[in-house]
């Protein structure tokens, strides 16, 4: 059980959530990041179908990453995320038939994800199950945090919802000046957005800086 929750695993774990976050360190998944985040709801939904599916492509791969010819690995792996991504679309139209129809095409677009083939390739194929199941949770959690931060900011400032409750389309907030920025729903803002969270974890974090010349 120790051998489970060593310090090792506890980092591979938790290291993509904060100082190696896979979108504002690695600058990876920017994509649906700028296409999903207007609204809080499927942005969750995001997050998490990405995390369920690099989480068990992980473990699959992990699992026969000793025998697949290294000439058709890149293969193997569309197969196996394609699958768990059909997978999750069949799920989300069962039951979150208004999410998926919000996600629209981005969901079979994950399998384009930069994050899941990054992983794949650079830790399932190298490391067991278990370590391979920890990565891609920990990966896809740091990809939903971002998402989830961008998409709380653009859907409160920009509809003055959060999950579609309202929060201030009230008269007492109109009457002091505030108007809902409809610039907060359009793409540009979510990269403002992220571009600001990268500013903010790289002044907090000084080894995250480049050295200047």
């Amino acid at each position: 059980m120790g051998q489970l929750f060593s310090k090792r695993n506890k980092e591979v774990f938790s290291a993509p959530l904060g100082i190696n976050n896979p979108v504002t360190v690695q600058v990876l998944g920017i994509c649906s990041a700028l296409a999903v985040t207007a609204k809080l709801e499927p942005a969750i939904v995001m997050g998490l179908s990405v995390t369920v599916i690099t989480a068990f492509a992980n473990v699959v791969i992990s699992l026969l990453r000793k025998t697949i010819p290294n000439r058709i690995r890149i293969i193997v792996q569309l197969v196996v995320v394609a699958a768990l991504v059909t997978i999750v679309s069949e799920i989300l139209k069962a039951y979150a038939y208004d999410v998926s129809v919000q996600l629209s095409v981005y969901v079979g677009l994950i399998i384009t994800n930069c994050i899941l083939m990054g992983r794949l390739e650079a830790f399932a194929m190298q490391n067991g199950p278990w370590e391979s199941f920890l990565d891609g949770v920990g990966n896809g959690l740091g990809y939903a945090k971002i998402l989830v931060l961008v998409a709380f900011f653009r859907e409160l400032f920009g509809s003055g919802t959060l999950l579609g409750f309202n929060i201030l389309n009230y008269e007492p907030v109109k009457n002091i000046g505030y108007v809902n920025n409809g610039l907060m729903l359009m793409p540009p803002m979510a990269l403002i957005i992220v571009a600001c969270i990268i500013w903010y974890q790289r002044a907090r974090h000084k080894e995250l800086q480049e050295e200047s010349n």
